[in-house]
Protein backbone atom coordinates (compact mmCIF):
# COMPACT_ATOMS: atom_id res chain seq x y z
CA UNK A 1 0.00 0.00 0.00
CA UNK A 2 2.90 2.38 0.73
CA UNK A 3 4.12 1.98 -2.85
CA UNK A 4 0.64 2.93 -4.12
CA UNK A 5 0.61 6.06 -1.89
CA UNK A 6 4.04 6.93 -3.36
CA UNK A 7 2.53 6.87 -6.85
CA UNK A 8 2.95 3.30 -8.08
CA UNK A 9 -0.23 1.84 -9.59
CA UNK A 10 -0.48 -1.89 -8.76
CA UNK A 11 -0.86 -4.11 -11.78
CA UNK A 12 -2.64 -7.13 -10.33
CA UNK A 13 -6.28 -7.25 -9.29
CA UNK A 14 -5.58 -8.91 -5.91
CA UNK A 15 -3.40 -5.99 -4.76
CA UNK A 16 -5.95 -3.45 -5.97
CA UNK A 17 -8.73 -5.23 -4.10
CA UNK A 18 -6.67 -5.41 -0.90
CA UNK A 19 -5.97 -1.67 -1.06
CA UNK A 20 -9.65 -0.89 -1.59
CA UNK A 21 -10.59 -3.04 1.41
CA UNK A 22 -7.98 -1.35 3.61
CA UNK A 23 -9.09 2.16 2.62
CA UNK A 24 -12.74 1.16 3.07
CA UNK A 25 -12.04 -0.15 6.57
CA UNK A 26 -10.38 3.14 7.51
CA UNK A 27 -13.27 5.19 6.12
CA UNK A 28 -16.00 2.95 7.47
CA UNK A 29 -17.63 2.41 4.08
CA UNK A 30 -17.22 0.35 0.92
CA UNK A 31 -14.69 1.85 -1.48
CA UNK A 32 -14.85 0.82 -5.13
CA UNK A 33 -11.70 0.22 -7.16
CA UNK A 34 -12.45 3.10 -9.51
CA UNK A 35 -12.61 5.55 -6.58
CA UNK A 36 -8.91 4.92 -5.98
CA UNK A 37 -7.87 5.81 -9.51
CA UNK A 38 -7.66 2.21 -10.74
CA UNK A 39 -9.42 3.24 -13.90
CA UNK A 40 -8.27 0.55 -16.30
CA UNK A 41 -9.03 -3.08 -15.47
CA UNK A 42 -6.11 -5.41 -16.09
CA UNK A 43 -8.56 -7.50 -18.10
CA UNK A 44 -11.95 -6.31 -19.33
CA UNK A 45 -14.92 -8.29 -18.05
CA UNK A 46 -16.81 -9.72 -21.06
CA UNK A 47 -20.03 -9.37 -19.03
CA UNK A 48 -19.45 -5.71 -18.11
CA UNK A 49 -22.72 -3.78 -18.16
CA UNK A 50 -24.93 -6.70 -19.21
CA UNK A 51 -26.64 -7.35 -15.88
CA UNK A 52 -29.40 -5.11 -14.62
CA UNK A 53 -28.10 -3.53 -11.39
CA UNK A 54 -29.61 -4.75 -8.14
CA UNK A 55 -28.91 -1.48 -6.33
CA UNK A 56 -27.83 2.09 -7.02
CA UNK A 57 -24.22 1.31 -6.06
CA UNK A 58 -24.22 -1.78 -8.29
CA UNK A 59 -25.24 0.52 -11.13
CA UNK A 60 -22.39 2.95 -10.41
CA UNK A 61 -19.85 0.12 -10.38
CA UNK A 62 -21.21 -1.47 -13.57
CA UNK A 63 -21.34 1.85 -15.41
CA UNK A 64 -17.76 2.71 -14.39
CA UNK A 65 -16.56 -0.73 -15.55
CA UNK A 66 -18.33 -0.31 -18.87
CA UNK A 67 -16.90 3.17 -19.43
CA UNK A 68 -13.42 1.85 -18.57
CA UNK A 69 -13.74 -1.01 -21.06
CA UNK A 70 -14.99 1.42 -23.72
CA UNK A 71 -12.10 3.85 -23.18
CA UNK A 72 -9.64 0.95 -23.30
CA UNK A 73 -11.24 -0.22 -26.60
CA UNK A 74 -11.61 -3.69 -25.10
CA UNK A 75 -12.62 -6.03 -27.97
CA UNK A 76 -14.66 -8.27 -25.66
CA UNK A 77 -16.99 -5.33 -25.06
CA UNK A 78 -16.75 -3.17 -28.20
CA UNK A 79 -17.03 -6.20 -30.46
CA UNK A 80 -19.62 -8.04 -28.39
CA UNK A 81 -22.94 -9.08 -29.95
CA UNK A 82 -26.23 -8.19 -28.30
CA UNK A 83 -27.57 -10.58 -25.67
CA UNK A 84 -31.28 -11.44 -25.90
CA UNK A 85 -31.47 -12.69 -22.30
CA UNK A 86 -30.11 -9.35 -21.05
CA UNK A 87 -32.99 -7.48 -22.73
CA UNK A 88 -35.52 -9.78 -21.09
CA UNK A 89 -33.91 -9.56 -17.65
CA UNK A 90 -33.74 -5.76 -17.76
CA UNK A 91 -37.40 -5.43 -18.78
CA UNK A 92 -38.67 -7.72 -16.04
CA UNK A 93 -36.36 -6.31 -13.35
CA UNK A 94 -37.56 -2.78 -14.04
CA UNK A 95 -41.22 -3.77 -14.12
CA UNK A 96 -41.08 -5.56 -10.77
CA UNK A 97 -39.11 -2.75 -9.10
CA UNK A 98 -36.14 -4.83 -8.02
CA UNK A 99 -33.97 -1.90 -6.87
CA UNK A 100 -34.27 -0.46 -3.34
CA UNK A 101 -34.92 3.31 -3.24
CA UNK A 102 -32.07 5.83 -3.04
CA UNK A 103 -31.88 7.56 0.33
CA UNK A 104 -29.85 10.28 2.01
CA UNK A 105 -26.08 9.82 1.99
CA UNK A 106 -24.11 11.45 4.77
CA UNK A 107 -20.60 10.57 3.58
CA UNK A 108 -18.88 10.58 0.23
CA UNK A 109 -15.96 12.03 -1.74
CA UNK A 110 -17.84 15.36 -1.97
CA UNK A 111 -21.30 16.85 -1.39
CA UNK A 112 -23.75 17.51 -4.22
CA UNK A 113 -26.59 19.97 -4.74
CA UNK A 114 -29.07 20.75 -7.50
CA UNK A 115 -26.41 22.80 -9.32
CA UNK A 116 -24.50 19.56 -9.93
CA UNK A 117 -27.62 18.01 -11.42
CA UNK A 118 -28.06 20.98 -13.73
CA UNK A 119 -24.38 20.88 -14.74
CA UNK A 120 -24.68 17.23 -15.75
CA UNK A 121 -27.84 17.90 -17.74
CA UNK A 122 -26.28 20.91 -19.47
CA UNK A 123 -23.28 18.84 -20.54
CA UNK A 124 -25.61 16.14 -21.87
CA UNK A 125 -27.46 18.78 -23.92
CA UNK A 126 -24.13 20.00 -25.31
CA UNK A 127 -23.08 16.52 -26.41
CA UNK A 128 -26.58 15.90 -27.76
CA UNK A 129 -26.26 18.95 -30.03
CA UNK A 130 -22.88 17.72 -31.27
CA UNK A 131 -24.41 14.31 -31.92
CA UNK A 132 -27.34 15.82 -33.86
CA UNK A 133 -25.05 18.06 -35.92
CA UNK A 134 -22.10 15.79 -36.68
CA UNK A 135 -23.28 12.24 -35.92
CA UNK A 136 -22.81 9.93 -32.96
CA UNK A 137 -19.23 8.88 -33.66
CA UNK A 138 -17.98 12.48 -33.72
CA UNK A 139 -18.10 13.22 -29.99
CA UNK A 140 -18.60 9.72 -28.61
CA UNK A 141 -15.16 9.28 -27.06
CA UNK A 142 -15.33 12.75 -25.52
CA UNK A 143 -18.68 11.96 -23.91
CA UNK A 144 -17.41 8.63 -22.57
CA UNK A 145 -14.32 10.33 -21.12
CA UNK A 146 -16.46 13.02 -19.49
CA UNK A 147 -18.86 10.50 -17.99
CA UNK A 148 -16.01 8.33 -16.67
CA UNK A 149 -14.44 11.34 -14.99
CA UNK A 150 -17.64 12.77 -13.51
CA UNK A 151 -20.35 10.16 -12.94
CA UNK A 152 -18.85 7.85 -10.28
CA UNK A 153 -17.71 10.77 -8.10
CA UNK A 154 -21.06 12.54 -8.35
CA UNK A 155 -23.17 9.43 -7.80
CA UNK A 156 -21.18 8.46 -4.69
CA UNK A 157 -21.23 11.97 -3.22
CA UNK A 158 -23.07 12.90 -0.05
CA UNK A 159 -26.46 14.53 -0.49
CA UNK A 160 -30.14 14.45 0.34
CA UNK A 161 -32.36 11.75 -1.11
CA UNK A 162 -34.17 14.24 -3.38
CA UNK A 163 -30.94 15.58 -4.88
CA UNK A 164 -29.46 12.11 -5.28
CA UNK A 165 -32.57 10.84 -7.07
CA UNK A 166 -32.43 13.81 -9.46
CA UNK A 167 -28.74 13.14 -10.08
CA UNK A 168 -29.29 9.45 -10.83
CA UNK A 169 -32.01 10.40 -13.31
CA UNK A 170 -29.67 12.93 -14.99
CA UNK A 171 -26.99 10.22 -15.11
CA UNK A 172 -29.51 7.93 -16.79
CA UNK A 173 -30.16 10.57 -19.46
CA UNK A 174 -26.43 10.97 -20.12
CA UNK A 175 -25.80 7.22 -20.24
CA UNK A 176 -28.72 6.81 -22.65
CA UNK A 177 -27.01 9.34 -24.94
CA UNK A 178 -23.84 7.23 -24.77
CA UNK A 179 -25.98 4.26 -25.81
CA UNK A 180 -27.44 6.11 -28.81
CA UNK A 181 -23.96 7.23 -29.89
CA UNK A 182 -22.68 3.65 -29.72
CA UNK A 183 -25.78 2.54 -31.67
CA UNK A 184 -25.05 5.14 -34.37
CA UNK A 185 -21.43 3.94 -34.53
CA UNK A 186 -22.60 0.36 -35.14
CA UNK A 187 -21.40 -0.90 -31.73
CA UNK A 188 -24.63 -2.64 -30.86
CA UNK A 189 -23.42 -4.90 -28.06
CA UNK A 190 -21.90 -1.85 -26.36
CA UNK A 191 -25.05 0.20 -26.97
CA UNK A 192 -27.20 -2.51 -25.38
CA UNK A 193 -25.05 -2.43 -22.24
CA UNK A 194 -25.25 1.35 -21.99
CA UNK A 195 -29.04 1.19 -22.41
CA UNK A 196 -29.31 -1.40 -19.61
CA UNK A 197 -27.20 0.70 -17.23
CA UNK A 198 -29.12 3.86 -18.21
CA UNK A 199 -32.34 2.02 -17.34
CA UNK A 200 -30.91 1.05 -13.96
CA UNK A 201 -29.80 4.63 -13.23
CA UNK A 202 -33.23 5.99 -14.17
CA UNK A 203 -34.80 3.36 -11.92
CA UNK A 204 -32.54 4.42 -9.03
CA UNK A 205 -33.65 7.99 -9.68
CA UNK A 206 -37.29 6.87 -9.59
CA UNK A 207 -37.88 8.53 -12.97
CA UNK A 208 -40.48 6.16 -14.38
CA UNK A 209 -41.03 8.11 -17.61
CA UNK A 210 -37.33 8.26 -18.41
CA UNK A 211 -36.93 4.55 -17.67
CA UNK A 212 -39.83 3.72 -19.99
CA UNK A 213 -38.33 5.87 -22.75
CA UNK A 214 -35.07 3.93 -22.39
CA UNK A 215 -36.96 0.65 -22.77
CA UNK A 216 -38.62 2.22 -25.82
CA UNK A 217 -35.16 2.96 -27.25
CA UNK A 218 -34.08 -0.62 -26.53
CA UNK A 219 -37.14 -1.79 -28.47
CA UNK A 220 -36.02 0.39 -31.39
CA UNK A 221 -32.57 -1.23 -31.32
CA UNK A 222 -34.01 -4.74 -31.12
CA UNK A 223 -36.20 -4.07 -34.18
CA UNK A 224 -33.22 -2.74 -36.09
CA UNK A 225 -31.32 -5.93 -35.30
CA UNK A 226 -34.18 -8.21 -36.32
CA UNK A 227 -35.21 -9.29 -32.82
CA UNK A 228 -38.85 -8.35 -33.37
CA UNK A 229 -40.53 -10.32 -30.59
CA UNK A 230 -38.13 -8.90 -28.02
CA UNK A 231 -38.74 -5.43 -29.50
CA UNK A 232 -42.52 -5.81 -29.13
CA UNK A 233 -42.15 -7.07 -25.56
CA UNK A 234 -39.94 -4.16 -24.49
CA UNK A 235 -42.39 -1.65 -25.99
CA UNK A 236 -45.20 -3.36 -24.07
CA UNK A 237 -43.15 -3.28 -20.86
CA UNK A 238 -42.60 0.45 -21.30
CA UNK A 239 -46.34 0.94 -21.69
CA UNK A 240 -47.28 -1.30 -18.75
CA UNK A 241 -44.81 0.46 -16.48
CA UNK A 242 -46.35 3.87 -17.16
CA UNK A 243 -50.06 2.97 -17.34
CA UNK A 244 -50.83 4.66 -14.04
CA UNK A 245 -49.15 7.91 -15.13
CA UNK A 246 -50.93 8.21 -18.47
CA UNK A 247 -48.91 10.61 -20.63
CA UNK A 248 -50.73 10.20 -23.99
CA UNK A 249 -47.84 11.09 -26.30
CA UNK A 250 -45.51 8.64 -24.56
CA UNK A 251 -48.12 5.89 -24.65
CA UNK A 252 -48.57 6.64 -28.35
CA UNK A 253 -44.85 6.18 -28.99
CA UNK A 254 -44.76 2.90 -27.07
CA UNK A 255 -47.65 1.60 -29.21
CA UNK A 256 -45.92 2.70 -32.43
CA UNK A 257 -42.69 0.91 -31.45
CA UNK A 258 -44.74 -2.22 -30.79
CA UNK A 259 -46.48 -1.81 -34.15
CA UNK A 260 -43.14 -1.50 -35.95
CA UNK A 261 -42.02 -4.84 -34.49
CA UNK A 262 -45.36 -6.57 -35.13
CA UNK A 263 -45.29 -5.49 -38.77
CA UNK A 264 -41.95 -7.25 -39.25
CA UNK A 265 -43.27 -10.38 -37.54
CA UNK A 266 -46.19 -10.34 -39.97
CA UNK A 267 -48.95 -10.12 -37.37
CA UNK A 268 -51.21 -7.78 -39.34
CA UNK A 269 -54.15 -7.71 -36.91
CA UNK A 270 -52.02 -6.96 -33.86
CA UNK A 271 -50.07 -4.37 -35.84
CA UNK A 272 -53.30 -2.64 -36.91
CA UNK A 273 -54.50 -2.56 -33.29
CA UNK A 274 -51.20 -1.10 -32.10
CA UNK A 275 -51.25 1.58 -34.83
CA UNK A 276 -54.83 2.44 -33.98
CA UNK A 277 -53.96 2.81 -30.30
CA UNK A 278 -50.94 4.93 -31.22
CA UNK A 279 -53.08 7.33 -33.24
CA UNK A 280 -55.76 7.45 -30.53
CA UNK A 281 -53.30 8.39 -27.81
CA UNK A 282 -51.46 10.82 -30.08
CA UNK A 283 -54.73 12.69 -30.63
CA UNK A 284 -55.20 12.90 -26.83
CA UNK A 285 -51.87 14.66 -26.26
CA UNK A 286 -51.89 17.97 -24.39
CA UNK A 287 -49.19 20.60 -24.80
CA UNK A 288 -47.05 20.89 -21.70
CA UNK A 289 -47.87 17.46 -20.28
CA UNK A 290 -45.00 15.64 -21.89
CA UNK A 291 -41.29 15.60 -20.91
CA UNK A 292 -39.10 17.86 -23.04
CA UNK A 293 -37.21 14.93 -24.55
CA UNK A 294 -40.32 13.62 -26.41
CA UNK A 295 -41.07 16.99 -28.04
CA UNK A 296 -39.62 15.77 -31.35
CA UNK A 297 -42.54 13.34 -31.73
CA UNK A 298 -44.84 15.60 -33.74
CA UNK A 299 -47.30 14.95 -36.56
CA UNK A 300 -44.55 14.58 -39.16
CA UNK A 301 -42.71 12.06 -36.97
CA UNK A 302 -45.93 10.16 -36.37
CA UNK A 303 -46.58 10.00 -40.13
CA UNK A 304 -43.05 8.67 -40.65
CA UNK A 305 -43.56 5.98 -38.01
CA UNK A 306 -46.86 4.90 -39.55
CA UNK A 307 -45.07 4.63 -42.89
CA UNK A 308 -42.59 2.22 -41.28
Amino acid sequence: MSRWIAGTVPRDDATRTAIAQAVGAALGRTVALDELGFRRPTTADPQAGLAYPGSAEDGVVATAQLLDADLASAPVVLGAPTNVAAWNEASVSWLVGSQPPVGDRAEGPSRIGLSDVQRLRTMRETFDRLDSTFGGAHARNSLVQYLRTELPLLLRAAGTADVRRALFAAAGESTQLAAWMAYDAGLHGLAQRYFIQALGLADAGEDCLLAASILDAMSHQASFLGRYREAANMARAARLGTDSIGIPILTSHFHIMEARALARIGDADACDRAMGSAVHHFEQRRAGDEPAWISYFDQAEMAAELAH
